[in-house]
């Protein structure tokens, strides 16, 4: 299996990428020694979530019927019900204001919207009945208010330091140019368009939370924003390819066909922004981490993630 190829274990962990997620990259460069242990593996238990827990679910979203397509996927309140056992460990361990402190100062990172939009709204042939009766703003305000909902909570569960990715550009990844070539070498319009009106919503709900939740750190990561930047000036990042999947089986994009066993991989993979079908390369995850970490208020707002961590 690819994934996980350029990854130190060079095997699958579940990660989709050849090497490193955003959330590993961030947590190494902000002195982790391990990468987050996720939370289904059986070794997740005792002292080792004291260090941090990865809740990521492959497939999941802020809606609870999204990628149900996938099978067994963990959407966000499922996640946020294992953080809640989590924090009872925490609690029996440390005793209450301790692991109230500890998890004061913990930084959560929340990367969640882009399945809710391309295994959802914007399923081929599935979502048309839903389209029908949904307008794309209806959903995104659905999409919206569950999402306030769970960060609520997520600060009820004593969450202070939260940072709320964006949605990139998603008409631009190799699955939505080869499922709409009307678009030709293009990126397609409706799916972006759509990402860029649920992330003004986000926006307007993340300074929302910041007025309403005392000693909320809550800040808005403009992944589109970062994300497309690197995917019109790639060159200036060392790239080659920002339009076609490095591991691929067909489709003029290799979009077609998620990353598999029988998949081809192209030999250089610093060399291209996208990975597969729909998530980014190592090398392109290391751009986005680093923008994240000490990039300005364009790319994060009101502050970057290491003035978070010192806050």
């Amino acid at each position: 299996m690819p994934n996980g190829m350029d990854f130190p274990t060079r095997q699958p962990t579940g990660r989709f990428t050849n090497g490193r997620t955003i959330a590993d990259i961030l947590g190494q460069e902000l002195g982790l020694e391990n990468f987050t242990p996720p939370y289904m593996a059986p070794t997740t238990v005792g002292p080792a979530v004291l260090q941090g827990v990865n809740y990521a679910s492959g497939a999941g979203g802020i809606l609870s019927h999204t990628g149900n397509a996938f099978g067994g996927r963990i959407h966000l309140d499922a996640q946020i019900d294992n953080f809640a056992h989590t924090r009872e460990y925490v609690i029996s361990s440390l005793g209450m204001p301790a692991a109230l402190s500890l998890l004061r100062s913990a930084l959560f990172s929340v990367v969640i919207g882009s399945n809710d939009l391309i295994n959802n709204y914007l399923t081929p042939v599935v979502s048309v009945p839903e389209r029908a009766v949904v307008s794309p703003e209806e959903f995104v305000e659905a999409m919206i208010s569950k999402y306030r909902m769970q960060l609520m909570r997520l600060y009820l569960l004593g969450a202070r330091k939260i940072i709320v990715a964006n949605v990139g550009p998603i008409g631009c990844i190799p699955y939505e140019r080869d499922t709409n070539p009307s678009a030709g070498s293009n990126c397609v319009e409706f799916p972006n368009q759509m990402a860029q009106s649920y992330n003004k919503r986000l926006k307007d709900l993340v300074l929302e939370l910041r007025s309403n939740l005392e000693g909320a750190l809550i800040v808005y990561a403009d992944v589109y924003r970062i994300v497309a930047d690197i995917i019109q000036n790639h060159k200036n990042y060392g790239f080659e390819v920002a339009d076609f999947a490095c591991c691929f089986l067909t489709g003029r994009f290799g979009g077609l066909v998620p990353c598999g066993p029988t998949s081809k991989v192209c030999p250089d993979r610093s060399k291209y922004v996208f990975w597969d079908p729909y998530h980014p390369t190592d090398a392109a995850n290391i751009v986005i981490a680093r923008r994240l970490l000490d990039g300005d208020l364009n790319d994060i707002f009101p502050m970057n993630v290491r003035q978070l961590v010192g806050a």
